[in-house]
């Protein structure tokens, strides 16, 4: 994909474009990840009816659509905040404007690039020191900040999966509540197990490769109050997630009720961290197309729902996302970092 292409060399990324066989990975990536997620999501509007998805989206409520949009700027301006503590904790500073742009940027390219996390790589790639091979700590502290990000996330998924079968039983399928609390069960078991071989670990060869990595999280997640601090922005950054798609769901008129908070849409939100979608794309709407019968409305609304929040998101991030973009390149111009 020779767009994908032009905005990282554009990023000032061309030494790692460079890297990748003159972007022959990016171009089988973006083929391999793109084509798939548009042809889905056309499909499914074709499928639904499109022409009941264009009367959903027509019809937004102005104050809706700004009250979801300033959330998403506190999102962002949060997960900045804690990708500055992780990185500080790992003895990487960086400042608190620098972060904000820099997030900014990378949310923007999340949600247009192929792979879901091209803009944290570009973010990892741009806050390292001018020496090249000074990678490493910003590289972690981008992939800690955002395992902070989906564990939080995760947690609040597994939540929802005790849910589903005590709330909304009467609404699933025949023998469905069944395979969940299996599945739960199963999940629970293998939990159980991975912790206890990590703990048989501790005192094994095996642990000397991992010490690093252990430093690293401690560090970053729990000493001197770490854990506390990476609780307190993590839950609001997910809590503004799930605000912002029932805001979606009641601005195209599906007010959806409580429960779904922590049963259908993470599990529409889930899909967006796929490795190989688009920003969510394709497969967040086929998810909420599915889910939506649920809860009594019907797949078209869980579609429109869907691109609505997919289109705040975007528009939140992409108008300071390209302009500090634009910034970086005049900078550069006139020399610059």
């Amino acid at each position: 994909m020779n767009g994908a292409l032009g905005v990282l060399r554009f990023l000032r990324v061309e030494s790692l474009v460079d890297r990748m066989r003159g972007g022959k990975v990016l171009r089988v990536l973006g083929i391999l990840t793109v084509v798939p997620c548009l042809v889905l999501l056309a499909w499914l509007v074709t499928v639904v009816d499109a022409d009941k998805v264009v009367a959903a989206l027509s019809g937004i409520p102005s104050g809706q659509v700004m009250m979801a949009l300033a959330i998403v700027q506190v999102q962002v301006i949060l997960s900045a905040i804690r990708w500055r503590f992780t990185a500080s904790r790992l003895a990487h500073t960086i400042s608190l404007p620098l972060a904000i742009r820099e997030y900014y940027v990378s949310s923007f390219l999340n949600l247009i690039l192929p792979g879901g996390m091209a803009g944290d790589a570009v973010r990892a790639y741009r806050s390292r020191g001018e020496d090249d091979g000074e990678w490493k700590r910003p590289a972690t502290a981008v992939l800690l900040e955002r395992g902070s990000g989906q564990l939080a996330f995760f947690l609040l998924t597994g939540l929802g999966l005790f849910a589903w079968p005590i709330f909304m039983v009467d609404r699933l399928p025949d023998g469905v509540a069944t395979l969940v609390w299996i599945g739960l069960v199963v999940l629970s078991v293998c939990l159980g197990l991975g912790l206890a071989l990590g703990l048989g670990f501790g005192k094994t060869r095996l642990a000397t490769h991992f010490e690093g990595a252990r430093s690293h999280l401690g560090a970053a997640f729990w000493r001197d109050g770490a854990f506390a601090v990476q609780v307190g922005l993590s839950v609001p950054i997910v809590v503004g997630y799930v605000v912002t798609f029932l805001m979606a769901a009641d601005a195209v008129g599906t007010p959806l009720p409580a429960v779904a908070a922590i049963t259908v849409i993470p599990l529409c939100l889930l899909t967006m961290v796929i490795p190989g979608s688009l920003g969510g794309w394709g497969t967040r709407e086929a998810a909420a197309a599915a889910l939506w019968p649920l809860l009594g409305f019907t797949s078209a609304q869980g579609l429109s729902a869907s691109l609505l929040y997919g289109i705040l998101s975007l528009i939140g991030v992409a108008p300071l996302g390209l302009l500090f973009l634009g910034l970086s390149a005049l900078s550069r111009a006139r020399g610059g970092r």
